[in-house]
């Protein structure tokens, strides 16, 4: 008996580390917010929890965000070809549930969040463009809409916010436009337009880009679409004055602003009340919450007296806590012009509405799991009063929420389109805190005759 106490509170001591993700990688954290990406690389390398099989995804998103970084564009590339790999395999193979249900998610391999998915192929499709490889990168967009519609028959329900991304169809366009194909960059544009007005508007306060319209109207100009022009003309309040293709080319730039939310943990008390039909249902009364628990002939008898037992049950789930971004505006300043950057993907706001949606979920599972846990501590205190002591402890200890997250994700994504003068080009860009400070940058571009050029910059 005194040995399984002492493993007992072994494991009690093995899971009680209430650390959250980001206090774990803190060191990698900070390279990265300094921007010290040499050195980022290599804490990456060296750090062998990171490099365990149940963290490998977030090993591998995160060195291709880094070489990205880096512009390292091929070896960025490579390391998120290996995330999608694990990701496709994960959704293959799910992992089995039952180790989890007697501690908690994080010994399972990581899941990454849906919207992570996706920002996987935007990264590889803006490597691609770097790279002058226009068809590569359409190929990744393009993959973005099979993932979502994927990600989403997986929900029977389809009760999640996030089920078209407006800005995959934006950078479709944008792609499409650059290679002259307007036919399809106008229908992409559309697209864009409609999924921002309606998905995004309602469920992430975001509108369309105002760079949209005109490229909306642009293309359907240039299509001979009279009547769409003429519709979209109404809709926007605008009259389209046909510009001619500059010379110099023009400069399509990203503006990637801060970082990512990072996910900590937060707990919910169910109260057990008695249902109809023999049912156990788990009421919250703050967030009035209510989940049905019925027996089925998987459960023993042991499990069911312990859920008869139970008065309050605690439920420990992952949140998202902000990281406030650096700036709110941002300009660029050239040829005696000012052009702002526009809002284009607001990654923040997706996760939090996500992660939401998903939790809503996933509740009842967590309760399951706190179940079967509780089955474990009534059948060991039959046995031993103190053996059923430190199962509850360990039980206490081991609800812990999975705060892991990919934390080297933007905050927000914004873009302008820019028409170059010259062959050589000296934009200044201007960006704005929130307490009113402001802050200048340069960048400097080699036009290209009648050629749309990509470039990111990022602020963190």
């Amino acid at each position: 008996m005194n040995r399984k106490l002492l493993y007992l509170l072994g494991l009690l001591v093995l899971f009680s580390g209430c650390a959250t993700w980001h206090n774990r990688t803190a060191a990698f954290q900070t390279a990265v917010s300094k921007g010290e990406f040499e050195q980022a690389d290599k804490l990456l390398h060296k750090d062998k929890q990171m490099a365990r099989s149940k963290n490998r995804i977030l090993l591998y998103l995160n060195q291709g965000y880094v070489d990205f970084m880096l512009n390292r564009y091929k070896e960025s590339n490579a390391a998120f070809e290996q995330a999608e790999m694990l990701m496709d395999e994960m959704r293959r193979h799910p992992a089995a549930q039952a180790a989890s249900l007697l501690s908690n998610p994080q010994i399972l391999p990581y899941k990454p969040e849906d919207f992570e998915i996706i920002t996987v192929n935007f990264y590889k499709a803006m490597n691609y463009l770097q790279m002058g490889e226009m068809e590569e990168a359409l190929v990744e967009v393009r993959k973005i809409n099979i993932k979502l519609n994927q990600l989403n028959d997986k929900y029977p329900d389809h009760k999640n916010r996030y089920q078209r991304d407006a800005f995959a169809h934006l950078l479709m366009g944008l792609i499409y436009d650059a290679s002259g194909n307007y036919n399809d960059a106008f229908i992409a544009y559309r697209n864009a337009y409609e999924t921002y007005e309606s998905d995004y508007l309602k469920n992430f306060g975001m509108g369309a880009p105002s760079q949209l319209k005109f490229d909306l109207l642009r293309t359907a100009y240039r299509c001979g679409f009279t009547s769409e022009l003429k519709q979209y003309e109404t809709d926007f309040g605008l009259t389209y004055q046909p510009q001619p293709v500059p010379e110099n080319g023009e400069l399509v730039l990203f503006w990637l602003n801060g970082l990512g939310p990072v996910k900590s943990e937060w707990s919910l008390e169910f109260v057990k009340q008695k249902g109809e039909g023999g049912a156990i249902v788990f009421h919250n009364a703050e967030y009035g919450l209510t989940f049905p628990f019925f027996w089925t002939s998987g459960y023993s008898e042991k499990e069911k007296n312990a859920l008869a037992d139970l008065k309050v049950v605690r439920v420990a789930f992952p949140k998202y806590v902000e990281r406030p971004s650096p700036y709110t505006q941002g300009t660029v300043q050239y040829d005696n012009a000012n052009y702002p950057f526009e809002l284009a993907e607001d990654i923040n706001q997706i996760a939090f509405k996500t992660l939401h949606d998903r939790m809503m979920r996933e509740m009842a599972t967590s309760l399951l799991r706190l179940a079967a846990k509780q089955g474990v501590e009534y059948a060991a205190s039959k046995q031993n009063e103190w053996l059923g002591f430190a199962v509850g402890l360990v039980n206490a200890f081991t609800e812990k929420a999975d705060t892991r997250n990919w934390q080297t994700l933007p905050n927000t994504i914004s873009y302008i389109r820019i028409p170059l003068k010259s062959s050589e080009n000296k934009l200044m860009l201007h960006f704005t805190s929130p307490q009113g400070q402001t802050s200048t940058e340069e960048i400097n571009v080699g036009g290209k005759k009648k050629t749309t050029q990509f470039r990111v910059f990022s602020t963190l």
